[in-house]
């Protein structure tokens, strides 16, 4: 009780991140792989020389250092934890100690101050038992500084320990790193925030409300200094009580409340409504990226309640509550995946805008102009394209049920050299096609390739994406100058495509805007294209034949010939 009291009467003028500085190991919180491990060597007397403590801000590298300086020194040493009674421990608590010296290396980074310290760095401690040098942010240091602590930093004399502290471990050169242990700090989880807020609070007997903490601990991005600050802000701000609307304010967060408005806003369509409730976050200072953010982690949150109900604890954004469960019934997979997308895509483009409200409108908007699965059948375009494939389908069982007629059987048994027509009576260009194969270039084919999805994206900003759907199953498979042949797996996709004339237009258009040539477009079927390239394939092949055998008479063609095989083999003169 008696240290609580200090600690209260301290509040008064000092920050709690540092009245609450943790003064043992225990304290450290989220560390413990830390902590174990610098304890066990503190127990079995296995001291390095130098160790360096890294990672994010506000983890506790400082505080660890601090602790580790007072158990060597601890007169009740060896122990797992510092008395923090004795002179010693408290002489290095308040400062009075100068056998441990912590050192800015951002203000101390010239090659003068390193020399000073390896200097000095011979002279035996004066009231403890070990000298301990304490280097926060050591990645500021100067080559030339480096160089100077590198011969101390390897063998210093055996009652001086270098603890070195850094947030950029990469800027450190690698002959520094490979003369310390080196303790990987960690982000500390929103959870361990919360209790040692809530610790924090009832002992200084401050009132509050459960849901303020997540709120601060999420806005502290697992920095524990961070969150004391904003602890310590959302506390100046109160009345009596740390309410959660206290902590909506100060982090800049958005309520739950606020979003299941909107999430239900978004599934009715109401786009009136979700841009009204927009207009009254920003008016009252929500930051746009903060609330784009607290959106798309909403939506993951209802992602992962909707697939696994039982990892609540995994759930980072949203307190499970009545009206969340009842918005989560309501919305399919589907919707959130796409949510989610456009959610994500809008926090890039406002990046490097300056009209983020904008954006976020239009994301708004969309998100409420988005169609359901079940509801797109019920799009004109799709209703009419359903009719027209049930019609084919049926003449192709007409056509089938008709009898042959002998000249037709005798024809189709006998052999063709150019298989023109396909099974179900679509008429494929042969002609075309074999003029394309016979002019066929490389460089042509690549780039038609690598414009290829850009030119369906285009398609589909440009009101044309059901007639786009056609190319799904689509893909160009030879190309000369001006033509290209366009191979689809479904013979009936391929009819409709080649019978709209303005779909093909389109599609010669885009691709010149993105390659800058004019395309010509040729359709044709899977099959039909197999029987076309391989008919042709021989025809070349029959056509050049005396000049194969000329050469395969050479023994060195001959042999290879047997390892890679006549299809792979090109010979040139």
């Amino acid at each position: 009780m008696e240290k609580a009291e200090k600690r209260r009467e301290k509040m008064s003028y000092q920050a709690l991140y540092r009245v609450w500085r943790p003064q043992s190991f225990a304290d450290v919180v989220g560390q413990e792989h830390i902590t174990k491990t610098l304890q066990n060597a503190l127990l079995q007397q296995k001291i390095s020389h130098a160790y360096l403590f890294s990672g994010p801000r506000g983890t506790g590298k400082t505080s660890a250092a601090k602790i580790l300086a007072k158990a060597v020194n601890c007169e009740q040493a060896p122990a797992a934890e510092p008395c923090n009674e004795c002179a010693s421990c408290r002489g290095i608590t308040d400062g009075s100690i100068q056998d441990v010296i912590e050192i800015d290396a951002a203000s101390n980074n010239g090659v003068d101050e390193i020399r000073d310290i390896r200097d000095k760095v011979k002279y035996a401690p004066s009231s403890v038992k070990y000298k301990v040098y304490i280097i926060d942010e050591v990645h500021m240091l100067s080559t030339g500084a480096f160089n100077a602590l590198l011969k101390t930093l390897e063998e210093p004399p055996g009652h001086v320990i270098f603890i070195l502290a850094t947030t950029e471990p990469h800027k450190l050169p690698l002959t520094i790193i490979s003369r310390c242990q080196r303790f990987d700090f960690k982000r500390i989880t929103a959870q361990a925030i919360v209790g040692r807020m809530g610790r924090i609070l009832a002992e200084s007997g401050q009132a509050y409300e459960e849901k303020a903490l997540p709120i601060i601990a999420r806005a502290a991005e697992g920095g524990m200094r961070d969150a004391l600050s904003l602890l310590d802000q959302a506390l100046s701000y109160s009345d009596a009580q740390l309410t959660e609307e206290d902590a909506l304010t100060v982090t800049g967060a958005v309520g739950q409340g606020m979003l299941n408005e909107l999430a239900e806003a978004i599934w009715e369509k109401d786009a009136a409504s979700a841009l009204a409730a927009l207009e009254k976050l920003l008016m009252q200072g929500k930051d746009p990226a903060r609330f784009a953010e607290d959106f798309v982690l909403y939506f993951r949150d209802m992602l992962l309640y909707k697939t696994a109900p039982n990892l609540e604890e995994s759930l980072s954004r949203v307190m499970v509550d009545e009206a969340f469960a009842s918005i989560v019934d309501k919305m399919e997979l589907e919707s959130i995946y796409e949510y989610i997308h456009i959610l994500n895509e809008t926090q890039q483009e406002m990046r490097f805008s300056n009209h983020a409200r904008i954006y976020l409108e239009v994301a708004l908007v969309k998100m409420c102009q988005r169609r359901a699965p079940a509801q797109a059948a019920e799009l004109p375009e799709i209703q009419g394209l359903i009719g027209r494939i049930q019609a084919l389908e049926k003449e192709i069982q007409q056509l089938r049920s008709q009898p042959v007629h002998q000249g037709e059987q005798a024809e189709a048994q006998g052999p063709a050299r150019r298989p023109s027509r396909s099974s179900n009576g679509f008429k494929a260009p042969v002609a075309k096609i074999e003029k394309v194969l016979s002019e066929a270039t490389k460089q042509d084919i690549q780039l038609i390739k690598s414009r290829w999805a850009e030119m369906l994206d285009i398609l589909g900003q440009r009101q044309m994406r059901s007639q786009a759907a056609l190319l799904n199953d689509a893909e160009p498979v030879a190309a000369s100058q001006g033509t290209f042949v366009l191979k689809f797996k479904y013979e009936i996709h391929c009819q409709m495509a080649s019978e709209n004339k303005r779909f093909i237009d389109s599609i010669s258009a885009v691709l010149q805007e993105l390659t800058e040539r004019l395309y010509q477009v040729v359709c044709v079927p899977e099959d039909a294209w197999l029987a076309i390239r391989q008919n042709f394939i021989k025809t070349q092949k029959t056509d050049s034949g005396e000049q194969e055998a000329e050469q395969s008479e050479d023994p060195l063609i001959a042999e290879a010939l047997k390892l890679v095989g006549e299809d792979l083999l090109e010979v040139k003169d």
